[in-house]
């Protein structure tokens, strides 16, 4: 008599490494979309974004590789496909698709985790972890950049209790 493991009951492999190379589509376009942000922006604000759109390429190749490399330690092939780049000149806006961007990863990797806790491989489940932590701070990093301020409001100085505090 043949018992199936655990990993066997509750999911394929290949599912996961599906999902990993959907991650890894998602990791491609920040690639492309951050590059063009930084590339492109332009005004007062260009020395202060320019490089950090670029930096946030750079981050997003970095677990593009880290993914890469993980899709085929499980036997998978990774994609080299990726999906479509938003771009635009205004900075609010390339802010929000950031936003927007960084969102999407944390909800990937969690479902990511979610999937790995399934498959009983802790090793896993810490490398996605170890990822979705940059990710969500990501997330925070662009919440703070557009949320609006005292100072963009023209309220610099001005008593809290005059601007609704």
């Amino acid at each position: 008599m043949t018992y199936l493991t655990r990993k066997e009951i509750f999911m394929d492999p290949q599912t996961i490494i599906d999902h990993l190379n959907e991650i890894l589509k998602h990791e491609w376009t920040g690639v492309a979309q951050y590059s063009q942000a930084g590339f492109i922006i332009e005004g007062i604000w260009r020395q202060v974004y320019s490089e950090k759109f670029l930096g946030d390429a750079e981050e997003s190749f970095g677990h593009a590789k880290l993914v890469g490399d993980k899709i085929v330690a499980l036997g998978g092939v990774p994609s080299v496909i990726r999906n479509e780049v938003k771009q635009s000149r205004d900075l609010r806006e390339i802010l929000e698709f950031s936003l927007a961007f960084e969102g999407k990863a944390v909800e990937m990797y969690s479902k990511a985790i979610e999937m790995a806790e399934e498959l009983g491989d802790r090793a896993l489940v810490i490398f996605l972890e170890d990822i979705l932590k940059e990710e969500q701070e990501g997330v925070d990093e662009y919440t703070k950049l557009l949320r609006d301020t005292p100072a963009q409001s023209g309220q610099v100085g001005t008593p809290k209790s005059q601007m609704g505090a």
